[in-house]
């Protein structure tokens, strides 16, 4: 191995050295494979995109609904062009040697589509609840395997909330908390493995949690068993939230099938919250 000289990443986790760190920790970690990175890209980079992130007002997709309330979008030919680069970067063949070493999965790669990379925001009172990922890209006909997130807030404050959770499959026991600080990153294997959610954002009227996400996929291969997104119940949730959430899950499961059946290739339940 030498070291990698990948731009905007922080040399730290591209040397040698660290490499195979990173390598060991992220195969030994609990509830899933995992890993959370401080001063992931270069501190001038992180600084531009956050003084640069797009109102949270602008964005396109309004996801709101009993188990989440945050926006999305990935339209960067409207924002800085500093997006448009650090998409390039995670999108260069030198980042996927890295991440395909860093993870043992081969094939890693990125798309350009929404399901590749974008950003998400959440205001004051957002939240995620539990879920796991779909494991397709159904446009691109690929796997999707790991995720990438960078958060961008700068001064955030552990009252502030929006911690990204990491839960065990059986949802008994929540193994990490992960406050969204000014440019950390998490990388983590998507599977059933990985129940992951964010708590309830109590920052000032104003302030939003802001993230930067990209998603990795392969060629669908051996192993591969198609598995739609799920919200799952925390333990504490009241039961009226756990039966509306049980019944919701399975309603929209079941309807997607039904398209499926039909010919629909896919369906984003939240087209009537986007902006036209």
């Amino acid at each position: 191995m030498k070291t990698m000289d990948i731009k905007h990443i922080n040399p730290e986790y591209t040397s040698e050295e660290g490499r195979a760190k990173l390598k060991e920790q992220y195969h030994n970690a609990e509830p899933c494979k995992h890993l959370v990175l401080d001063n992931f890209i270069d501190q001038e980079l992180a600084d531009k995109l956050h003084a640069n992130f797009p109102s949270l007002d602008s964005l396109n997709v309004k996801r709101k609904s009993l188990n989440e309330d945050k926006s999305e979008d990935y339209h960067f030919e409207r924002w800085h062009p500093s997006f448009s680069e650090l998409r390039e970067v995670v999108g260069s063949e030198d980042f996927y040697k890295w991440m395909r070493e860093l993870t043992g999965v081969e094939g890693l790669k990125t798309t350009r589509d929404s399901l590749g990379s974008g950003v998400h925001q959440g205001g004051k009172d957002s939240y995620v609840d539990v879920h796991v990922d779909v494991n397709m890209n159904p446009e691109a006909g690929l796997w999707r395997r790991v995720n990438l997130l960078i958060y961008l807030n700068k001064d955030w404050k552990e009252e502030y909330g929006g911690h990204l959770e990491l839960w065990d499959k059986q949802m008994k026991t929540m193994h990490h908390q992960v406050l969204p600080a000014h440019n950390r990153a998490i990388i983590f294997y998507t599977d059933d493995n990985s129940p992951h959610g964010v708590t309830k954002v109590t920052c000032p009227e104003g302030e939003s949690r802001k993230s930067f996400y990209t998603y990795f996929y392969t060629e669908i291969g051996e192993g591969f068993k198609y598995r739609d997104s799920k919200f799952l119940s925390r333990p504490d949730d009241k039961l009226s939230k756990r039966v509306l959430t049980s019944t919701k899950e399975h309603i929209k499961i079941r309807a997607k099938q039904f398209l499926q059946a039909l010919g629909v290739k896919s369906l984003d339940f939240q087209d009537k919250n986007k902006k036209k």
